[in-house]
């Protein structure tokens, strides 16, 4: 077992992190940390974690380990909290950082709060299909997803807790799927997201770009669009044919060393 690592706890939009510079403390067998650290109950509680790693082409590598173990291939929300760490500690204020999902640029916006701009990929849409029900949309961003749009009864009616599980594992994903729930609400974007390998979560940043680009794609929405998530606004800008770009925050919430 892993013991002894300073960890830095922090959020994007209030999708939360452990994040370890790995730079610095190097340890083995993240999935059993990530596991034992993200417990909500005898842990430090978070939605997955951030590893900074050093990278022989960029400023540096992340690797996100889920909640559960498994290991994600991008985080928008989890990128916006390296930055900040790159920008802090580094002093980069615009970096590329690799990623599963290829090389990620960010850039810092401001600092006081931080809002960080993360260039991501093109999202990649695929034809709609019925899955549990729904008609539901799938997007590559280098990482799975599904954007169900909720017309009538607006995201609440979802029982995510239900329905998210069932989707995520659909025998149509082999790897599993996030799954997103989108509605227009008092004229603005809400969402509510269950991601793989770590369930209801506050915010999803590549989700959020997912949204973005069927919304946009399907003449709903014009770029920007403000998504209003459980944990707060994200905004994606996005032409298509282009990589689009997720704008939000980067809080930290406490530093220490769990045993």
């Amino acid at each position: 077992m892993t013991t002894g690592v300073p960890i830095v706890k922090t959020n994007g939009t209030g999708n939360e992190f452990v994040l370890v510079d790995e730079r610095i403390a190097p340890f083995d067998d993240a999935a059993a940390f990530a596991r034992r650290v993200c417990d909500r109950t005898h842990g430090v509680g978070a939605d997955g974690v951030l590893l900074i790693e050093p990278s022989e082409q960029y400023d540096a590598r992340m690797r996100i380990v889920n909640a559960d173990g498994s290991e994600a291939e991008m985080c928008g929300n989890g990128m916006r909290c390296v930055a900040r760490y790159l920008d802090e500690h580094d002093g980069i204020a615009a970096a590329t950082v690799e990623t599963l999902a290829g090389p990620i640029g960010t850039r810092v916006l401001s600092r006081a709060p931080y809002r960080i701009a993360v260039e991501m990929g093109e999202p990649r849409i695929g034809e709609p299909h019925l899955v549990a029900g729904f008609r539901a949309t799938p997007v590559d961003l280098g990482n799975p997803h599904v954007v169900i749009r909720i017309e009538r009864d607006g995201v609440d009616s979802i029982d995510l807790a239900v329905i998210g599980p069932k989707i995520e594992r659909d025998a149509r994903y082999p790897h599993g799927t996030n799954v997103h729930f989108v509605g227009q609400e008092g004229g603005q974007w809400r969402v509510r997201h269950w991601e793989r390998g770590a369930g209801a979560t506050q915010a999803c940043g590549t989700g959020a770009v997912a949204v973005a680009g069927v919304l946009i794609a399907a003449g709903a929405a014009t770029s920007p669009v403000a998504l209003h998530v459980p944990g707060g606004v994200l905004d994606v800008i996005w032409k298509p044919g282009e990589r689009a770009t997720l704008i939000g925050d980067a809080v930290w919430e406490f530093e220490r060393v769990v045993a």
